[in-house]
């Protein structure tokens, strides 16, 4: 059973940087599609970022040039570096394993403050 925990969400003031990791346990990641995702209150589940097995990453309008995804296969984990946050950046995040079988992590709060 894979397992994806996010950790590195906080309040932050508007203008400031946060990183996000998405650790994966009981599966490697290396061949899946890995996507960043965000919710907020009253609001469905958005795609931010996805980065493909093989390196291509697309992004959504309302972040690109801010944030950044990458990730290490070596130590399976998926990164999501944010930058000039914005309060409408404020969102539980989630990433996902993309594929036949997909599989969510428990999310990360990022509250920014204006």
């Amino acid at each position: 059973q894979v397992r994806l925990v996010e950790s590195g969400g906080g309040l932050v003031q508007a203008g400031g940087s946060l990183r996000l990791s998405c650790a994966a346990s009981g599966g490697i990641i290396s061949r899946n599609d890995m996507g960043w995702y965000r919710q907020a209150p009253g609001k469905q589940r958005e795609l931010v970022a996805v980065i493909t097995s093989g390196g291509s990453i697309n992004y959504a309008d309302s972040v690109k040039g801010r944030f950044t995804i990458s990730r290490d296969n070596a130590k399976n984990t998926v990164y999501l570096q944010m930058n000039s946050l914005k309060p409408e950046d404020t969102s539980v995040y989630y990433c996902k394993r993309i594929g036949f079988t997909s599989y969510w992590g428990q999310g990360t709060q990022v509250t920014v403050s204006s």
